[in-house]
Protein backbone atom coordinates (compact mmCIF):
# COMPACT_ATOMS: atom_id res chain seq x y z
CA UNK A 1 0.00 0.00 0.00
CA UNK A 2 3.02 2.39 0.57
CA UNK A 3 4.37 2.20 -3.15
CA UNK A 4 4.49 4.68 -5.22
CA UNK A 5 1.71 4.14 -7.12
CA UNK A 6 -0.23 4.79 -3.55
CA UNK A 7 2.15 7.61 -2.66
CA UNK A 8 1.05 9.43 -5.92
CA UNK A 9 -2.36 9.89 -4.30
CA UNK A 10 -1.32 12.11 -2.09
CA UNK A 11 0.17 14.48 -4.49
CA UNK A 12 1.38 17.48 -4.26
CA UNK A 13 2.58 16.15 0.03
CA UNK A 14 4.19 12.51 -1.82
CA UNK A 15 7.35 13.81 0.13
CA UNK A 16 5.42 14.40 3.33
CA UNK A 17 3.87 11.43 2.71
CA UNK A 18 6.64 9.17 2.30
CA UNK A 19 8.04 10.77 5.89
CA UNK A 20 4.87 10.36 7.61
CA UNK A 21 3.61 7.00 6.23
CA UNK A 22 4.84 4.77 8.46
CA UNK A 23 3.95 6.27 11.73
CA UNK A 24 -0.01 7.05 10.16
CA UNK A 25 -1.49 3.78 11.34
CA UNK A 26 -0.08 1.68 14.65
CA UNK A 27 0.21 -2.48 14.03
CA UNK A 28 -3.01 -4.06 13.59
CA UNK A 29 -5.98 -5.20 11.67
CA UNK A 30 -8.62 -2.57 11.75
CA UNK A 31 -10.11 -2.15 8.16
CA UNK A 32 -12.18 0.58 9.05
CA UNK A 33 -8.74 2.48 10.59
CA UNK A 34 -5.88 1.58 8.01
CA UNK A 35 -4.34 3.36 4.92
CA UNK A 36 -7.19 3.23 2.61
CA UNK A 37 -8.97 4.88 5.24
CA UNK A 38 -6.34 7.32 5.54
CA UNK A 39 -6.00 7.87 1.46
CA UNK A 40 -10.00 8.83 1.38
CA UNK A 41 -9.78 11.19 4.09
CA UNK A 42 -6.47 12.95 2.05
CA UNK A 43 -8.32 13.21 -0.98
CA UNK A 44 -12.12 14.41 1.51
CA UNK A 45 -9.47 17.02 3.04
CA UNK A 46 -7.75 18.68 -0.52
CA UNK A 47 -10.94 18.53 -2.36
CA UNK A 48 -12.96 20.66 0.55
CA UNK A 49 -9.02 22.29 0.70
CA UNK A 50 -9.72 23.48 -2.85
CA UNK A 51 -12.94 25.17 -2.35
CA UNK A 52 -12.38 26.37 1.58
CA UNK A 53 -8.62 27.46 1.26
CA UNK A 54 -6.49 27.18 4.71
CA UNK A 55 -2.56 26.01 4.98
CA UNK A 56 -2.02 22.41 2.37
CA UNK A 57 0.66 21.31 4.49
CA UNK A 58 -0.78 21.62 7.59
CA UNK A 59 -3.97 20.02 6.57
CA UNK A 60 -1.99 17.01 4.90
CA UNK A 61 0.16 16.25 7.62
CA UNK A 62 -2.85 16.14 10.27
CA UNK A 63 -4.43 14.03 7.71
CA UNK A 64 -1.81 11.43 7.85
CA UNK A 65 -1.60 11.62 11.74
CA UNK A 66 -5.10 11.69 12.70
CA UNK A 67 -5.36 7.46 13.42
CA UNK A 68 -1.59 7.18 14.42
CA UNK A 69 -2.89 5.64 17.45
CA UNK A 70 -5.11 2.94 17.33
CA UNK A 71 -8.42 2.72 20.21
CA UNK A 72 -11.01 -0.15 19.53
CA UNK A 73 -14.49 1.83 19.53
CA UNK A 74 -15.15 -0.48 22.69
CA UNK A 75 -12.51 0.93 24.25
CA UNK A 76 -13.10 2.50 27.34
CA UNK A 77 -9.93 4.96 25.93
CA UNK A 78 -11.96 5.94 22.93
CA UNK A 79 -12.85 8.95 23.91
CA UNK A 80 -9.55 10.20 23.98
CA UNK A 81 -7.88 8.25 20.91
CA UNK A 82 -7.99 11.56 19.25
CA UNK A 83 -6.03 13.47 21.89
CA UNK A 84 -3.70 10.51 22.59
CA UNK A 85 -2.72 10.55 18.68
CA UNK A 86 -2.27 14.25 18.75
CA UNK A 87 0.31 13.70 21.43
CA UNK A 88 2.18 11.01 19.96
CA UNK A 89 2.04 13.64 16.45
CA UNK A 90 3.43 16.20 18.47
CA UNK A 91 6.58 13.64 19.22
CA UNK A 92 6.57 12.56 15.06
CA UNK A 93 6.81 16.10 13.67
CA UNK A 94 9.08 17.73 16.58
CA UNK A 95 12.13 14.92 15.57
CA UNK A 96 10.99 16.04 11.87
CA UNK A 97 12.45 19.34 13.01
CA UNK A 98 8.82 21.30 12.36
CA UNK A 99 8.23 23.95 14.35
CA UNK A 100 6.02 25.10 17.55
CA UNK A 101 3.30 26.79 15.97
CA UNK A 102 3.11 24.59 13.04
CA UNK A 103 3.10 21.33 15.58
CA UNK A 104 0.44 23.18 17.48
CA UNK A 105 -1.73 23.96 14.23
CA UNK A 106 -1.75 19.79 13.26
CA UNK A 107 -2.20 18.61 16.80
CA UNK A 108 -5.23 20.65 17.45
CA UNK A 109 -6.69 19.61 14.08
CA UNK A 110 -6.10 16.00 15.21
CA UNK A 111 -7.15 16.17 18.73
CA UNK A 112 -10.74 18.01 16.97
CA UNK A 113 -11.67 15.76 14.40
CA UNK A 114 -13.14 12.51 16.37
CA UNK A 115 -16.66 12.78 17.13
CA UNK A 116 -16.38 11.16 20.80
CA UNK A 117 -13.49 13.61 21.95
CA UNK A 118 -15.95 16.41 21.71
CA UNK A 119 -13.47 19.36 21.39
CA UNK A 120 -14.22 22.22 18.93
CA UNK A 121 -12.06 22.80 16.02
CA UNK A 122 -10.99 26.21 15.93
CA UNK A 123 -8.97 26.58 12.75
CA UNK A 124 -9.89 26.11 9.27
CA UNK A 125 -7.31 23.16 9.00
CA UNK A 126 -9.60 21.75 11.87
CA UNK A 127 -12.52 22.21 10.08
CA UNK A 128 -11.85 20.69 7.21
CA UNK A 129 -10.09 17.55 8.52
CA UNK A 130 -12.76 16.71 11.00
CA UNK A 131 -15.61 17.45 7.94
CA UNK A 132 -12.88 14.88 5.90
CA UNK A 133 -12.69 12.33 8.45
CA UNK A 134 -16.71 12.54 9.01
CA UNK A 135 -17.56 11.95 5.00
CA UNK A 136 -15.93 8.82 5.45
CA UNK A 137 -18.62 7.79 8.22
CA UNK A 138 -21.43 7.98 6.01
CA UNK A 139 -22.76 7.24 2.75
CA UNK A 140 -22.13 3.96 0.55
CA UNK A 141 -18.36 3.52 2.64
CA UNK A 142 -19.97 4.72 5.87
CA UNK A 143 -22.83 1.97 5.72
CA UNK A 144 -19.50 -0.56 5.22
CA UNK A 145 -17.72 0.73 7.52
CA UNK A 146 -20.05 0.61 10.27
CA UNK A 147 -21.24 -3.06 9.84
CA UNK A 148 -17.52 -3.87 9.09
CA UNK A 149 -16.77 -2.68 12.96
CA UNK A 150 -20.12 -4.17 14.04
CA UNK A 151 -18.68 -7.32 12.91
CA UNK A 152 -15.44 -6.70 14.86
CA UNK A 153 -17.45 -6.38 17.74
CA UNK A 154 -19.59 -9.47 17.82
CA UNK A 155 -23.19 -7.18 17.03
CA UNK A 156 -25.59 -9.17 15.12
CA UNK A 157 -27.20 -7.13 12.32
CA UNK A 158 -30.36 -6.33 14.15
CA UNK A 159 -33.25 -7.29 16.45
CA UNK A 160 -35.26 -9.69 14.82
CA UNK A 161 -38.13 -9.26 17.44
CA UNK A 162 -38.05 -5.20 17.04
CA UNK A 163 -35.62 -4.28 13.89
CA UNK A 164 -36.67 -0.63 13.96
CA UNK A 165 -36.21 -0.11 17.73
CA UNK A 166 -39.86 1.23 17.66
CA UNK A 167 -40.52 -0.74 21.36
CA UNK A 168 -36.99 -0.64 22.95
CA UNK A 169 -34.10 1.48 23.52
CA UNK A 170 -31.18 2.00 20.64
CA UNK A 171 -28.52 -0.03 21.24
CA UNK A 172 -25.65 0.28 18.64
CA UNK A 173 -23.43 -2.39 20.37
CA UNK A 174 -26.13 -5.08 20.38
CA UNK A 175 -27.40 -4.29 16.87
CA UNK A 176 -25.42 -2.64 14.06
CA UNK A 177 -28.29 -1.09 11.74
CA UNK A 178 -29.20 0.65 15.17
CA UNK A 179 -25.94 2.65 14.49
CA UNK A 180 -27.81 4.28 11.45
CA UNK A 181 -30.21 6.52 13.91
CA UNK A 182 -28.30 6.90 16.83
CA UNK A 183 -25.31 8.45 15.06
CA UNK A 184 -24.46 7.98 11.53
CA UNK A 185 -27.75 10.55 10.92
CA UNK A 186 -26.50 13.02 13.11
CA UNK A 187 -23.34 13.83 11.63
CA UNK A 188 -24.40 15.54 8.17
CA UNK A 189 -25.96 18.16 10.90
CA UNK A 190 -22.52 18.98 12.47
CA UNK A 191 -20.16 19.61 9.43
CA UNK A 192 -18.17 22.56 9.85
CA UNK A 193 -17.56 24.33 6.14
CA UNK A 194 -19.94 24.98 3.10
CA UNK A 195 -18.13 22.63 0.63
CA UNK A 196 -18.42 19.70 3.94
CA UNK A 197 -21.55 20.63 4.03
CA UNK A 198 -23.01 20.08 0.43
CA UNK A 199 -20.96 16.62 0.26
CA UNK A 200 -22.10 15.31 3.24
CA UNK A 201 -25.71 16.34 2.41
CA UNK A 202 -25.11 13.87 -1.02
CA UNK A 203 -23.72 11.23 1.33
CA UNK A 204 -26.51 11.42 4.08
CA UNK A 205 -29.00 10.76 1.37
CA UNK A 206 -26.86 7.77 0.06
CA UNK A 207 -27.20 6.00 3.60
CA UNK A 208 -31.06 6.77 3.94
CA UNK A 209 -31.17 4.98 1.03
CA UNK A 210 -28.89 1.82 2.13
CA UNK A 211 -31.40 2.10 5.09
CA UNK A 212 -34.25 2.39 3.46
CA UNK A 213 -33.10 -0.98 1.14
CA UNK A 214 -31.79 -2.66 4.19
CA UNK A 215 -35.50 -2.88 5.51
CA UNK A 216 -37.30 -3.68 2.53
CA UNK A 217 -34.48 -6.60 2.51
CA UNK A 218 -35.23 -8.22 5.57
Amino acid sequence: MTDAKFLAGFRPYEALATELMPHAIEGGDDGAHDLAHIARVFRNAMRIHGDEGGEGRILAAAVLLHDCVSVEKSSPLRSRASTLAADKAAGILRNMGWSDPDISSVCHAIAAHSFSAGIAPESLEAKILQDADRLDAIGIIGAARCFYIAGRMGSALYDAADPRAENRALDDRAFAIDHFPAKLFKLADGFQTPAGRRLASERHDRLKQVYDLFFEEI
